[in-house]
């Protein structure tokens, strides 16, 4: 970096683990990428702020650091973490004898803001790092230039330390896309897992809550940031990012817990995943979203065994169990549900880490983050990506509304397969009128939503039962020999497809009764 200016740093951060990062390095080296051989320098940074914590509110950082031969000051404007990339403007120069000095940061506006924000306020420190970065000068055939660094070491706080191993790729020239092929060359195996956060944003975590990850936690679907003023393209890396995260931290859910809600936001996270690519296939068509398509179809099914064993076990048999006094038959199907949900988990486990999921992982992100979407358009793409998101979203949900409609025709006698088609529809429906829900008026939003919940709440009951006698069917449990065991089996297939039946009566009423709502986008 050139020393006093201003520099866009772009470079993916993902997490490892102790043993990772001695693999990685071994096969960087073998890999034959590298210029030259690896680098190994000692790092001490002091991060300091306010007492209120002023500038770490307004997303800078700053930062004096001893390098094994001098001291460096800097401020780093927060940027942005997605999919592992992280983008960043920051301003470098020398602090002789290792003090800070305002003053000396080479950017006006930079320091005018900085000043501002600290006043008269005196300024701490607050963390410290040590890291050892071993790093790679690395050139790819494009003529991609890169530094590849592996960061071990010490994050510290608030008398606090944690340890931290983590692999930075840094771009130096060229395109984005190519950290990407390089994650891909070292982290093989699997198991990969990008870093949301800075070293800075994880020590002030550490100080203020004691960890500098934080914890595996079920991850909901969450409102995605649209404005008026986005065009379709902006919006569609928006909803696509907002899916990448529901996904990736789902899956470290599913890793480290054993309860069934982590594997429900999982498959949940998949399918608005698939949804999303759905809605915008005419911005971001390419071989590249056939693939991720069949790649969440995949996954989906892998993690539906899981969630299907999940809601037969805690929330059709466990209450059955209860309402029947606890008969023999019901403990037996328990304990084999027991067995069978715990085999399922580890098996899944293992799959999440291995190299197909990775290869998903990788491919999504660098899609969302590095993908040239107008690289290949025709005139209609680029005036589509152009578009204001308004009028795309209106166009798309009035698609979504009149298949859904086209499908529910003659909904009084629908068979099995019509009701399973429609609840997929209803679905698809449903989330696509969250991903533009900002954009649409609250009051207009919430009796269609409720209504389309209610209905589907029906088709919930519907695929409970078709899923609750497959499962029981199936092997282990169709072929346990206990007679009391099959007789439990029978009284919940039984008491699914009764709910079920009782639940149907209502959809043509509730169909009806949401048809008749005003669209809130209309």
């Amino acid at each position: 970096m050139a020393r006093g200016l201003s520099m866009s740093e772009i470079e993916l951060k993902l997490l490892l683990d102790a043993d990772h990062a001695a693999g990685v390095l071994q096969r960087i080296s073998r890999l034959g990428i590298a210029d030259g051989e690896q680098h190994c320098r000692l790092l001490r940074s002091i991060y300091y702020d306010t007492e209120a914590r002023a500038l770490q509110a307004a997303g800078i950082s700053l930062r004096l650091r001893h390098d094994g031969t001098q001291w460096l000051q800097t401020v780093k404007q927060r940027g942005r973490i997605a999919g592992g990339l992280s983008q960043a403007e920051e301003i470098e120069q020398p602090a002789p004898e290792g003090r800070l000095r305002l003053a000396a940061i080479a950017s006006k506006p930079m320091r005018k803001r900085v000043r501002a924000l600290v006043g008269n306020a005196p300024l701490h420190p607050v963390v410290e790092t040590d890291i050892r970065r071993t790093s790679f000068d690395i050139t790819l055939d494009d003529g991609t230039q890169a530094n590849i660094a592996v960061d071990a070491g010490q994050i510290k706080a608030a008398e606090l330390s944690r340890m931290l191993n983590e692999l930075e790729i840094e771009l130096v020239r060229g395109d984005p896309k190519s950290l990407y092929t390089i994650a891909r060359a070292v982290l093989p195996e699997g198991g990969l897992q990008f870093s949301s956060l800075s070293k800075a944003a994880r020590g002030f975590l550490l100080a203020e809550r004691g960890y500098i990850e934080p914890p595996a936690k079920p991850r909901m679907a969450r409102k995605v940031a649209l404005d008026p003023a986005n065009t379709v393209q902006q919006a569609a890396r928006a909803s696509l990012r907002e899916c990448l995260d529901q996904v990736t931290a789902n899956i470290q859910a599913v890793r480290r817990l054993d309860t069934a809600e982590p594997p429900h936001q999982l498959r949940v996270g998949l399918r608005r995943l698939r949804t999303a690519l759905s809605i915008f296939k005419p911005i971001v068509d390419c071989p590249e979203r056939v693939d991720l398509v069949e790649d969440c179809r995949w996954l989906a099914h892998q993690v539906g065994r899981l969630r299907d064993l999940d809601v037969v076990s805690g929330t059709i048999v466990t209450p059955l169990a209860a309402a029947h006094g606890g008969e023999a038959g019901f403990h037996s199907l328990t304990e084999a549900l027991d067995e069978q949900t715990a085999q399922v988990r580890d098996a899944l486990r293992h799959l999440l880490i291995g190299r197909r999921t990775q290869s998903m992982l990788i491919n999504l992100a660098e899609f969302i983050e590095a993908g040239d979407w107008a690289a290949s358009s025709t005139p209609a793409k680029g005036e589509r990506s152009a578009m204001s998101v308004m009028k795309y979203a209106r166009r798309a949900l009035d698609r979504r509304w009149r298949n859904t409609a086209r499908h529910a025709e003659g909904i009084a006698s629908f068979d099995l397969r019509q009701r399973h088609t429609l609840r997929k529809k209803l679905k698809a429906l449903r989330y696509t009128v969250e991903f533009f829900s900002p954009l649409l008026p609250d009051k207009r939003m919430r009796p269609f939503s409720r209504r389309l919940k209610t209905l589907q709440a029906v088709f919930g009951d519907l695929n409970d039962a078709a899923m609750a006698e497959t499962t029981l069917t199936a092997a282990p449990f169709g072929a346990m020999a206990d007679p009391m065991a099959q007789r439990a089996i029978g009284r919940v297939i039984g008491s699914c497809q009764t709910k079920a039946e009782h639940s149907w009566a209502h959809a043509q009423a509730l169909w009806d009764d949401l048809a008749a709502c005003e669209p809130p986008w209309k």
